[in-house]
């Protein structure tokens, strides 16, 4: 007689099915203590292995080696975005490498509105408030250069952005704005640069788009006759307030940007003009006068001598 056990295929496929499970969980799966809501900060430039060993340590993989493995299979650490990753639940190894290689943090994006003009300074304190990873002083430090080409608009940030990396979308979106604007810019016969300082001193004391452009007028009048431009808008900008009422001491300032005492453009912009305003010098209105200035009434009235500038300042100002 035979006595020999006959197995069940059934069984056989369940073991292996189970050794697979096995397999699976000790090599590939979360480890079991994987903090759920981890948050872990990559650095820039770090090697496969530092990051492979940080992750691990920090129980978001359970094989050091293997995710070190995957990652240099799909090109190194050059392929992994640094930044702060959230992990929200349990993740196999294959899922953390993509989300490593992928930039894929686990956070929304970060959504900032830069209206017209702000300044660098008050975008710094924007970008602080929305960063935590980024002082004021530095996105300050690194974007005053730019003043007046970083385009005011309302920007979706991933969470991982630095500083330079902010300035550097803000800067292409600026020559993305300004492109079709090249031809009557070179029509104008002025620089970019004059163009840019000019319609951020519009954007600062003008609020509608004929104002705006009455305004354009009046300073490029200024100009051509070598006039000083008066603009009390630069004295915010100068002693770094948000209000830029003068007082007769701060008329006296020693700073180029005091358009009182300096003839001509000051040096740079004093914030960082949207389209109308760059518009408005673009195709200012014509005009003969030569002053404005904007009432308790909150509308704007010209002049085209002083003596009438007077008259609307003892009318409308007190």
């Amino acid at each position: 007689m035979d006595f020999s056990v006959q197995r069940s295929p059934w069984r056989v496929v369940s073991v292996s099915i189970l050794v697979l499970i096995a397999f699976y969980l000790a090599l590939f799966a979360a480890p079991r203590n994987f903090p759920s809501n981890g948050i872990i900060g990559i650095e820039r430039g770090s090697s496969a292995s530092a990051i492979a060993d940080q992750l691990s340590n920090e129980h978001i993989v359970s094989h050091a080696l293997i995710l070190e493995l995957l990652l240099r299979l799909s090109g190194g650490s050059g392929g992994v975005h640094a930044g702060s990753y959230r992990f929200e639940n349990p993740q196999n190894v294959f899922f953390v490498a993509y989300r490593l290689l992928a930039g894929d943090y686990g956070f929304p994006a970060v959504r900032i509105t830069f209206p017209e003009g702000i300044t660098v300074r008050e975008s710094a304190a924007k970008i602080e408030e929305a960063f935590p990873g980024i002082k004021a002083v530095d996105f300050q430090n690194a974007a005053r250069q730019y003043e007046g080409y970083l385009f005011p608009d309302t920007y979706l940030f991933v969470p991982s952005e630095d500083a330079a990396s902010i300035i550097s979308l803000m800067r292409v979106n600026f020559d993305t704005k300004i492109g079709p604007l090249s031809d009557d810019i070179r029509a104008s016969g002025r620089t970019l640069s004059d163009t840019i300082i000019l319609a951020s001193l519009i954007e600062k004391e003008a609020r509608t788009d004929e104002s705006r452009r009455m305004v354009a007028g009046i300073l490029l009048n200024r100009l051509k006759l070598g006039m000083p431009l008066q603009v009390d808008a630069v004295f915010g900008y100068i002693f770094n307030r948000d209000t830029y009422n003068p007082s007769f001491k701060d008329l006296t300032v020693d700073s180029p940007y005091n358009t009182y005492t300096y003839k001509g453009l000051p040096p740079g912009p004093i914030c960082n003009p949207g389209l109308s305003s760059i518009e408005a010098v673009l195709h200012p209105t014509k005009t003969k006068y030569l002053y404005y200035l904007t009432g308790k009434d909150n509308l704007m009235h010209y002049a085209t001598t002083y003596a009438e500038h007077q008259a609307n300042q003892k009318k409308y100002l007190r």
